[in-house]
């Protein structure tokens, strides 16, 4: 799979110098993932719209903001006012996600819906047209540096048979865990986004990190 994407997540950043941090990776990766969580839809809290305001002036990456919140689509007209670029939101807490899509287009935001590893893509299919991506979780929401789940492969083997039968052009991220260990597999699954978070963030030198994730993709 070519043209692959990679969206370093915030949440395994140094907090204390969130500029600098993004600084290190703008001239090498394609988005930045914001983890927005509230302690109630998952079981940690990280950071809200001051930050993503905060850091827009900083980088012209492109904002792929996950809100893990009971009410993700509470806030659209704020994360548009801050900067977010894509809003992506969970099946599980919007179970009938039109109108939430309809409103973050009237607020000019990219849409897409997540799936937790154990819920089937079923949950997603009737809504994947509204979708500018769709994301597998590879790992359970909520914290990083969780070790990758190689069994929801099939999930994003499924969302890419669903997208390439209609002629779509929606994105197949997959979120979690990725190294360049697996980011062959992944690739090659389908996915074409890919956030990684401690294996960019973490790594001694973020720039290498990122080459030997997309060295490993090359071939899928």
């Amino acid at each position: 799979m070519s043209d692959i994407k990679i969206a370093p997540s915030l949440l395994a950043a140094d907090f204390s110098k969130l500029e600098e941090e993004v600084a290190r990776i703008e001239d090498h990766v394609d988005w930045l993932h914001l983890d927005v969580m509230d302690g109630h839809f998952v079981p940690n809290i990280s950071f809200g719209i001051p930050v993503i305001e905060s850091l827009r002036p900083t980088t012209s990456l492109f904002f792929d903001c996950h809100i893990m919140t009971t009410n993700p689509d509470a806030f659209l007209p704020e994360l548009a006012g801050a900067g977010a670029n894509l809003v992506t939101m969970h099946i599980e807490a919007v179970p009938d996600p039109t109108g939430a899509a309809a409103a973050a287009r009237v607020n000019e935001l990219g849409f897409g819906l997540v799936i937790n590893p154990l819920t089937p893509f079923d949950a997603v299919s009737p809504y994947v047209e509204l979708c500018d991506v769709v994301v597998v979780m590879s790992v359970e929401p909520g914290f990083g540096g969780q070790a990758f789940m190689p069994e929801v492969l099939p999930k994003v083997e499924s969302a890419r048979e669903w997208v390439e039968d209609r002629g779509l052009t929606t994105d197949i991220q997959i979120d979690g865990g990725i190294t360049p260990e697996n980011a062959g597999m992944a690739a090659g699954a389908g996915a074409t986004v890919l956030v990684a978070g401690s294996a960019v963030f973490r790594a001694e030198d973020p720039q290498t990190a990122v080459e030997k994730i997309r060295r490993a993709t090359a071939t899928t």
